[in-house]
């Protein structure tokens, strides 16, 4: 029992300033946009066509629906000084707002899965707990997941309607098809 105790503290000690490391690693990185996403694995249907079900969301038009007047109207009514657009308390939502992301892009990659410098390299994304280490988000159950998508849907917002997390996760839900090798 002493060995084991001795052998653990070792190991926790050692282990603890490389975790460490990594989490700042993680910290440290930047946005890198959805076409670098897309444009290095996202794309193919082998690995889930996830920017096929993006580009086909809501999430990719969030952005743009604030350039419109009943975005307007609402910002306006919610007494908001500068057009939806604009306003962060509008964008927090509806667009990442960072360097080397277009705002257009609305609710991308990163405003869930973290900001990608960091796990972006196949080699790092091609083992899951590699990419957590280097920064992506874990969400481990549907629970972990609901609670990142009413971050934002929710009675905050000024148009929220009901949400079922069960209906909209269906539509779009993204995940890397497992294969018979893995």
């Amino acid at each position: 029992m002493q060995k084991t105790l001795v052998l653990l503290t070792f190991v926790a000690s050692t282990l603890a300033p490389a975790t460490q490391a990594l989490a700042q690693d993680a910290a440290a990185n930047t946005y890198i946009g959805v076409k670098t996403c897309a444009g290095i694995c996202h794309k193919s249907e082998k690995q889930g066509n996830q920017l096929g079900i993006w580009s086909q969301s809501g999430h990719a038009q969030a952005y743009v629906t604030l350039t419109t007047a009943k975005a307007n109207d609402i910002a306006k009514a919610k007494g908001l000084a500068t057009p939806a657009a604009e306003s962060p308390e509008c964008l927090q939502c509806h667009a990442l707002r960072a360097e080397n992301v277009e705002i257009k892009d609305g609710v991308q990659c990163e405003m869930c899965h973290g900001a990608g410098s960091g796990y972006k390299s196949n080699s790092i994304m091609k083992d899951r707990a590699k990419s957590i280490a280097a920064g992506m988000k874990e969400y481990k159950d549907d629970a972990a997941i609901e609670a990142q998508c009413r971050s934002c849907h929710n009675e905050k917002s000024p148009t929220f309607k009901e949400f079922n997390f069960a209906e909209r996760w269906a539509k779009i839900r993204h995940t890397v098809p497992k294969t018979p090798e893995g």
